[in-house]
């Protein structure tokens, strides 16, 4: 406690602030400077395999919005496109496990982890899916290419199609739930911004090897995906504040931009020229994939680089003290 002379003198000294005491009284607290132990990260990267993991969420999207889209293809007669994608969703899901696998290191890992159900647990229920729409996939995919049982492949789309959309969505809720700051401050975006880059990955796969005739709903959809992602990234920016930094700055910055720059190239060189030129329709496809390739490395890299730097988890949680204070 201090007389009110003192105060007033205390007060106009750079670097303090008042702070009111349990009974109403003004006391004069400088700010502390941030720094951490001998400036190591207070919460520990991640140990994820960036190949790995960015691939398994790259891969795990484009199999999940590539089974949508074939469902889409097959209601609407264009059983070319269909196909392809069936194939292309049951390649990208296997691709998409083993990156899974490799990463845990040993494949009974895996298999532990469908021992038990915990809806709480994104990597148990994500197990979960993937095991389900996996089978469903390639029952989908062995169907079309075989041309036998039809029913059976026609049920195998459908369960597919609806399995595809938490397939796309559920890789931004197991890095969200994590305390890595890039990813957990933006929990409300990520799942959006995922499955807009799973929607432009799959609708340039579509781009690439179907027939221009049929391309006109994935043209449609690599519009809507390049909006939906531009529009999720800006909000996650917003809302991340200082730590958004991670996402404009070193190897995340670049990543991002490029997917960026690839994703909205594609999908208006897709729109406007794929209709007529299967040349630039396969061009505009392949510009796609690899924007939502980018996208995900960049969104791995900039998690990691916000665990780094102690100042994106300490900061923050300082000024949303103050905030409630």
């Amino acid at each position: 406690m201090t007389s009110s002379g003192s105060a007033e003198t205390r007060a106009q000294e750079p670097g303090r602030r008042r702070r009111r005491g349990r009974r109403g009284e003004e006391l004069m607290v400088p700010r502390a400077e941030f720094e951490s132990y001998y400036g190591r990260p207070v919460i520990k990267a991640p140990s994820w395999e960036p190949r790995d993991i960015a691939g398994y969420f790259f891969l795990g999207g484009l199999a999940g919005a590539g089974s949508v889209l074939a469902a889409g293809a097959q209601l609407t007669g264009r059983t070319t496109t269909a196909t392809a994608l069936k194939v292309s969703s049951l390649a990208a899901v296997s691709l998409s496990a083993a990156a899974l696998v490799h990463d845990l290191g040993r494949p009974d890992r895996f298999v532990n982890m469908l021992r038990v159900f915990k809806p709480t647990s994104p990597m148990s229920v994500g197990s979960w899916l993937l095991s389900a729409y996996g089978p469903a996939a390639g029952a989908a995919a062995a169907c079309a290419v075989t041309g036998r049982m039809p029913r059976t492949g026609a049920a195998a789309t459908g369960a597919a199609a609806l399995l595809g959309p938490a397939v796309a969505a559920y890789t931004a809720v197991l890095a969200a739930d994590t305390a890595v700051p890039a990813w957990h401050g933006a929990h409300r975006e990520l799942p959006y911004l995922f499955v807009s880059s799973a929607t432009a990955a799959a609708a340039g796969m579509a781009l690439v090897v179907a027939p221009a005739r049929e391309t006109a709903p994935a043209r449609c959809a690599a519009v809507l995906a390049a909006l939906g992602e531009t529009a999720a990234t800006r909000a996650a920016e917003q809302r991340l504040g200082m730590v958004a930094e991670t996402y404009r700055e070193g190897r995340a910055g670049t990543l991002l931009r490029a997917a960026r720059a690839l994703t909205v190239g594609g999908a208006l060189g897709g729109a406007l020229l794929g209709g007529r030129s299967r040349g630039a329709a396969a061009v505009g496809g392949l510009a796609l994939l690899a924007g939502s390739v980018c996208t995900r490395f960049g969104v791995f890299a900039a998690g990691v680089a916000s665990a780094e730097d102690p100042k994106y988890t300490v900061l923050p949680q300082r000024e949303r003290a103050d905030l409630r204070a």
